[in-house]
Parts: structure tokens; C-alpha cells; sequence
């Protein structure tokens, strides 16, 4: 038996839920005679062990067993029967005025709210687009060059200099060796022999550096460097140290050249450079699409926030804030870092947590209401679309295909992606060119 539900606040309630202690008793004594049929003791055959004694050993828990059952069903059933739309999970508590011979116990529960969202007509949104020039190719080949640089010593320049001895330059590969001291003291870090990196790259302070280029072989310089004063060496952080360096080996950088071999390493069996180029301009044009829709579909979620008043269930924050607080715990694993005295408060996450319950919220009225969901068909293509960046397409069909979770993902994707078309059709929309390399260095997350 249910009471009639008590409003707390907007979306808090409460009932209370009451049944006759003997149905309690009733269920646990049947409960211990079937755990008696299996129950096993020493100097006891199985099945065969006293009720007494499998009592003592199970009845408290088959008792809270029991508790919970009949609780989460009349709770369940109270909510039903009122028509609730119950938001998580209730807090229910024992009352300790229950009538003699009833157990009582009170939920207190958050609902989930009524989501209006706004007028999207007239809505003004602002998209993005972004094209794959020869320029950004040209980019890209010389990222994958960098990345297969190899150095030969430096020697007399000619057709690397003006001639006679080489000295350090930008691009070089220097290794030197060299000693830093504060008011005439080392300092822990402060020397090296045999250290190598490559000038501008930015691995050493640019004072470093600077005092590095134009060095030739077996050369010295001494000079001061300041160090920052957010320098990750607390001990030397916002101190000047005087350091002296001694150059001793230089290293040009060569970069192979756009020719067969260079595309028969990136996959490109027969060597040809031009279907090289529309290798990259392809998977450059899979990415620029993925970043823009990603933008397109930040910029609808920010007009859907915004056009839809609601009260969010806290309990619901809550849940997706712990979930949050998990995912960056396992992140953070994965990645080698200790994490077991590593504190993961929930607040830091409650206010990505409140936009992302808020969001799903608006998302599920939508589709409902507009009969948005993802069709068999749509999943299908964007798994295919998937496919096309792997090598055997149909391992990757198998891959989503054989999981229910995993085809879940997808369905999810389509379904906003469906959401993000039904809103561009009805709102204003200004389309913004945006720079390839200003859309590349961007990472929009909804």
C-alpha cells in the first residue's frame, strides 16, 4: 500500500510505501526452507542442515533481500498506478512510527520535468565549412616527411651554407654538452653530457637555443638564462642561472623526397606520388568533414539549450557526474598515472554532467515528438562510413554488428545527427567559412 505522493519542490516527492510485517515473515520462512534444500554444514549431509542453524547463517540477508523486493515492487507499482515518471533511483528509508504489525518506509524521488522546447523558427545558428586545398596536401606531406627525417653530420657547407665550417642553425640536430649554475653553485638538472635535440623544436628555453645557433663543433659559449617563473623545476623557477654550453656534434636534417618511395611508405604499392595525393586529400576530406559536423552539431546543442526552459533532476546530475568522475579515473589509468589516492571530487564534474542530462533530456523530446529515431538503414551507413578507413570493411561491420552495445553507440550518433537536421531545417542558418588550420586545431565536445 502506497500513500498519496507528497511535492517537495519542483520535481522532488515523496510517498510512503506500507506492508503487513506477517507477508515479511511469510516470504523470508519460505525463502529459508528453499536455501535449506542446498545448504551445507559440517557433520551435516547437504540439504539436511537444522532451519535454525541456516537461519543464523542466512536470514539476515534473505531478510533484506525480502525488504528489498517487496519495497522496489509497491514502489514500482505505486508509481505506475499515479503514472510517474520516476527520474534515477529513490532514497528509501525505514519510519520508525509504523503502525504494530506493518512495516513502513518512505521514498523520496525526483520526477522527470515537462520539456518545452522553444520555437526553433527563427532561430539563428551560425555553421561552419571548410575546404581541402592543395595547400593543406602540401601540409600534410610535409608533416609525414618530418615524420621520417633522418640526419647526417654537417659538413663543410656548400650547398647547405656559404661555405667553410658548418655552424648550428634552425632544423639542425645538435648534441652538446653543458654545465648551469646559480650564484656559482650546480643545481640538480643543470648538467649534461652528450645531450641531443633538434634546434626549434622547442624542447630547450629559447635562450638555450639562441645561444646555441651559430656554434661550431667544439665551440663554447657561456650565458645567462632566466628561468620562468612557472618553470616546472620549483627549485630553479624564477632564478637566473649562468650556463656554458660546448657544441659537440651537428647533424643536418634530410628529408626524404615526394618521389615512388616515399609513397610506397605510405601504402601506395605501386609508388604513384599522384595517388599519394588523393590518399591524403581523401583522408584530409573524412576529417575536415568530421570536425565540421562536430562544430555544427556544438552550435545546434548551444540554440537548444538556450530556446528550452526546464528544471533538471538533480539525481540525475548527480549520476552522470559520478559516471564522469569514472571515466576520467579509467582515462587516467590507461595512461600510466596512479590513480588509487588520486581524489575524483564530483563537483568538478556536476556542470558538464548538468548540460549533457539537460541535452539528453531535450533530445529525447524531440525525437518523440518528431519521431526522430535512428532507422535501420542509417545505422547501417554509418557504419559503412566507418568501414571505409579500414582495410577489411567487413571485419568492421562484424565488429559493430556482433556487440549490442557497440550498435547502441551508433544509433545514438545517427539519432543526434538526426535532431541536428530536423533543427538546421527550421532555424536560421549562416554558413561561415572557417580556416583548415583554425578547424583542425579545434576539438568541440556536446
Amino acid at each position: 500500500m502506497a500513500t498519496a505522493v507528497e511535492t517537495l519542490g519542483k520535481l522532488e516527492r515523496r510517498m510512503t510505501i506500507s506492508f503487513p510485517l506477517a507477508d515479511v515473515r511469510t516470504e523470508v520462512e519460505k525463502r529459508l526452507k528453499q536455501q535449506a534444500k542446498t545448504a551445507k554444514a559440517p557433520g551435516f549431509r547437504p540439504g539436511k542442515v537444522p532451519l535454525k542453524m541456516v537461519a543464523a547463517q542466512y536470514g539476515y540477508q534473505i531478510e533484506s533481500d525480502v525488504l528489498n523486493d517487496k519495497v522496489g515492487r509497491a514502489f514500482n507499482a505505486a508509481a505506475n498506478e499515479q503514472q510517474l515518471r520516476v527520474a534515477g533511483y529513490p532514497k528509501i528509508e525505514p519510519k520508525e512510527d509504523s503502525a504494530e504489525g506493518t512495516l513502513s518506509f518512505e521514498a523520496t524521488f525526483e520526477v522527470y520535468p515537462e520539456v518545452k522546447v522553444g520555437e526553433l523558427e527563427g532561430v539563428e545558428i551560425e555553421t561552419v565549412a571548410a575546404d581541402v586545398s592543395d595547400a593543406e596536401i602540401d601540409k600534410t606531406i610535409d608533416i609525414l616527411r618530418k615524420q621520417r627525417v633522418h640526419y647526417h653530420t654537417k659538413g663543410v657547407q656548400g650547398e647547405h651554407g656559404d661555405g667553410g665550417e658548418p655552424v648550428a642553425a634552425a632544423g639542425d640536430k645538435v648534441t652538446v654538452d653543458f654545465t648551469g649554475v646559480i650564484d656559482g653553485v650546480e643545481f640538480p638538472g643543470g648538467k649534461a653530457d652528450g645531450y641531443a635535440f633538434v634546434l626549434g623544436e622547442g624542447r630547450m628555453l629559447p635562450e638555450f637555443e639562441t645561444a646555441t645557433i651559430g656554434l661550431k663543433v667544439g665551440e663554447a659559449k657561456t650565458f645567462p638564462l632566466a628561468f620562468p617563473e612557472d618553470y616546472h623545476g620549483k627549485d630553479v623557477a624564477g632564478k637566473t642561472a649562468e650556463f656554458t654550453i660546448t657544441l659537440q656534434g651537428l647533424e643536418w636534417a634530410h628529408l626524404p623526397e615526394v618521389d615512388g618511395e616515399f609513397a610506397k611508405s605510405l601504402g601506395i604499392d605501386d609508388g604513384d606520388v599522384a595517388k599519394m595525393r588523393d590518399d591524403i586529400k581523401v583522408n584530409l576530406e573524412r576529417e575536415v568533414a568530421g570536425r565540421v559536423k562536430a562544430r555544427n552539431k556544438e552550435a545546434v546543442m548551444d540554440a537548444l539549450v538556450k530556446v528550452t526552459e526546464m528544471d533538471v533532476p538533480q539525481v540525475m546530475i548527480a549520476q552522470d557526474s559520478e559516471r564522469l568522475a569514472e571515466i576520467t579515473r579509467q582515462d587516467m589509468a590507461q595512461r600510466g598515472m596512479d590513480v588509487k589516492n588520486m581524489p575524483f571530487p564530483t563537483e568538478l564534474f556536476a556542470t558538464k554532467a548538468e548540460r549533457r542530462v539537460r541535452l539528453g533530456l531535450i533530445l529525447s523530446q524531440l525525437v518523440t515528438e518528431h519521431k526522430l529515431q535512428a532507422t535501420a538503414e542509417q545505422v547501417k551507413a554509418q557504419i559503412e562510413d566507418f568501414a571505409q578507413s579500414y582495410e577489411d570493411p567487413k571485419e568492421v561491420l562484424k565488429y559493430y554488428y556482433g556487440d549490442r552495445n557497440r550498435l547502441a553507440e551508433v544509433e545514438a550518433l545517427v539519432l543526434e545527427e538526426n535532431v541536428v537536421n530536423y533543427v538546421l531545417g527550421k532555424a536560421k542558418v549562416t554558413a561561415k567559412p572557417v580556416a583548415f588550420d583554425e578547424l583542425m586545431g579545434s576539438n568541440p565536445q556536446a
